[in-house]
């Protein structure tokens, strides 16, 4: 079929399945077939909630040996996976591919309600929640819930007054990083806001917003 070799029968009778597509192995729980048994068996992970593979550095713990492998890399600082354009190292083969969508401008994944495009399938999930109204990140402290997690946690520094996000300049501590570089500009005296009319410059668009008015009137 495709002449590929194998050193053991048993391998070229699991990869016969590739040609066949036959899924001889079946979840006893959802009834979901496989080809082969190694991944039945980490299927059933899925179902037991097993966590079999610990990291030995901070003991967080994995259903598959692979995202353990992926996991070691925040330790190791291991980054395999290389952007041809930019030689930019990444730790996962996914990040890259997405890295690489900057280069190629790519957007494969489209909303199917407005044909919105996005080049990370994170990013459409996300989008989605903008038509279904969905929030599923709820607030432990206030119950109040969120579309997204980025959201909640910037939230959530309401309830335990962190502010981890420091001026160099003054030391001046901000709860978000908006905040922060709102902020530096009164250091920088940047002003990138500016009004299309008379030219005047502000370091806040709220404040280019709200200036917007004196012309209007």
């Amino acid at each position: 079929m495709c002449s590929k070799r194998f050193s053991h029968k048993l391998s070229l009778n699991k990869h016969y399945f590739v040609h066949t597509e036959e899924k001889p192995y079946s979840c006893e729980v959802c009834n979901k077939a496989f080809s082969n048994k190694s991944n039945l068996n980490q299927h059933y992970l899925t179902h037991t909630k097993e966590k079999p593979y610990e990291c030995e550095v901070c003991r967080k713990t994995f259903a598959k040996k692979f995202h353990l492998n992926v996991h070691c890399r925040i330790h190791t600082k291991e980054k395999p996976y290389v952007c041809e354009k930019c030689l930019k190292s990444f730790s996962q083969k996914s990040t890259l591919n997405q890295h690489y969508r900057t280069h190629t401008k790519e957007k494969p994944f489209a909303c199917e309600t407005c044909s919105k495009a996005f080049s990370d399938k994170g990013n459409l999930t996300r989008h989605y929640r903008v038509h279904t109204k969905e929030k599923p990140f709820e607030c432990e402290v206030c119950k109040k819930t969120f579309s997204h997690k980025l959201s909640l946690n910037q939230h959530y520094r309401i309830h335990t007054k962190e502010k981890p996000y420091e001026c160099e300049v003054c030391r001046k501590t901000f709860t978000h990083k908006l905040s922060l570089n709102l902020h530096y500009r009164t250091h920088t005296k940047e002003k990138p806001h500016v009004c299309e009319m008379c030219s005047k410059k502000f370091s806040d668009k709220s404040n280019l917003t709200r200036h917007y008015r004196t012309h209007t009137k």
